[in-house]
């Protein structure tokens, strides 16, 4: 009996974290001088209207030497469109201008600095394989995350 009543209190927990993640329409994301996102997961929900992505670069290096952004894509994509973001320069913030692969990107930025951007949760489609990641140069080997989308 004892067990039954831990595996359904532990089922129900489940179904809380997923009922909250569910409602999350903004992500909050922290790069470090390190060259690190401070999570590896995040979660939304596709029928969120918006999604916000909000980045906090917490160092203190400037953004010609440790710029941090966020751009999110289909996992299957995302070094192609890392690889295609040095190409697209810092003027254009290590982003392809157009790139149909880009769901969204955050601007650039350096330490002590925030930025954020908006995009519609109809671009996401709950169960799909999406990916976090920094495309300034050399840091998308270890800035990058999944993006879990849930209805």
């Amino acid at each position: 009996m004892k067990t039954a009543l831990l595996f359904t209190g532990l089922a129900l927990a489940g179904l809380s974290a997923n009922a909250l993640a569910a409602n999350n329409c903004t992500v909050k994301i922290a790069g470090t001088d390190a060259m690190q996102y401070d999570i590896k997961t995040a979660t939304v929900s596709a029928s969120c209207p918006t999604i916000t992505i909000e980045l906090t670069h917490t160092g203190k290096m400037p953004i010609t030497a440790m710029g941090h952004n966020v751009v999110i894509a289909q996992t299957a994509v995302y070094q192609a469109v890392a690889n295609d973001g040095l190409k697209a320069g810092a003027a254009a913030n290590y982003v392809p201008k157009g790139d149909a692969r880009v769901i969204a990107a955050t601007s650039l930025v350096g330490g002590g600095q925030k930025t954020k951007t908006t995009f519609p949760g109809s671009k996401l489609k709950a169960g799909g394989d999406y990916s976090f990641f920094c495309t300034f140069p050399g840091h998308a080997a270890l800035m990058h995350g999944k993006l879990v989308v849930v209805k």
